[in-house]
């Protein structure tokens, strides 16, 4: 089963500040679950002009209850009480042309609910007519949109279908395509086996588009955060607001204290 989740909104800053703002959001009041973030690929294309960048988010995260509630006991072994979750963030700058995409996925409990979130960051333009009769298209620079899409994909419950699968003769071959067993040694799924599978994918999905949205609206406060800062007092405070919150959430010693 899959579900999806747009939203649109925009920025009352330019597309540089809120491009920087993206990478400075945490930590913030209104993050207080992200414990760290560290950056495990950057790179500057030269010919493209862009910046590729790709990050992990260490989270403050559990299933909700609601989810865990659905779930056979066990089923998640010792990472139901871990309490943390990292998130995989990937993004391409292109502050000539004013664009910005990320996508970022959970790389925990991936089935049960595996989540896509992709976000464009667009500077605005406008069609004004040229002095030749013709059109061009003119940059709005107090304004960013961005656009965000959300892919919900529950596999809960097909992990046995592939076991039968497997023990009825589907293999794969070198080049990872799949061979079908034989149709009278498919396995076999009951009607009421399917439809209760189904409904649990959809209550879990429906579940994480609800948090999904409520998420979306603290990111977007958050990062309001750190772009009223900067319009205020620029990089300098910026960081003295991140120092400031890191302290409030951890204390001194941050989120990882002596023992």
């Amino acid at each position: 089963m899959v579900k999806f989740y747009e939203s649109s909104f925009s920025y009352d800053y330019p597309f540089p500040a809120v491009s920087l703002a993206y990478f400075l959001r945490y930590p913030n009041p209104y993050a207080k679950h992200v414990l760290s973030t560290d950056v495990i690929d950057r790179h500057f294309d030269s010919v493209s002009q862009r910046l590729y960048t790709t990050r992990l988010h260490l989270k403050r995260s559990k299933l909700p209850p609601t989810v865990l509630k659905l779930l056979p006991k066990g089923i998640l072994g010792s990472n139901n009480d871990s309490g943390q979750s990292y998130i995989l963030e990937k993004s391409i700058v292109d502050v000539k042309e004013g664009w910005m995409t990320t996508e970022t996925r959970n790389l925990e409990w991936t089935g049960i609910l595996s989540v896509v979130e992709k976000q464009s960051y667009i500077r605005p333009t406008r069609e004004i007519a040229s002095d030749g009769g013709g059109t061009s298209n003119e940059p709005q620079n107090g304004t960013t949109d961005v656009k965000t899409s959300t892919t919900f994909v529950s596999r809960f419950g097909q992990g046995g279908h592939r076991t039968a699968r497997r023990k009825a003769g589907v293999v794969s071959n070198n080049n990872d395509s799949v061979v079908e067993a034989p149709d009278d040694v498919q396995p076999k799924r009951g009607f009421l086996s399917s439809r209760s599978t189904s409904s649990l994918q959809r209550t879990i999905e429906a579940i994480g588009m609800r948090r999904t949205r409520e998420a979306l609206l603290k990111s977007k406060d958050g990062m309001n955060v750190v772009l009223g800062r900067m319009r205020s007092g620029g990089l300098v405070e910026v960081l003295e607001g991140m120092r400031k919150d890191r302290e409030a959430m951890y204390g001194p010693e941050g989120p990882w204290k002596r023992t």
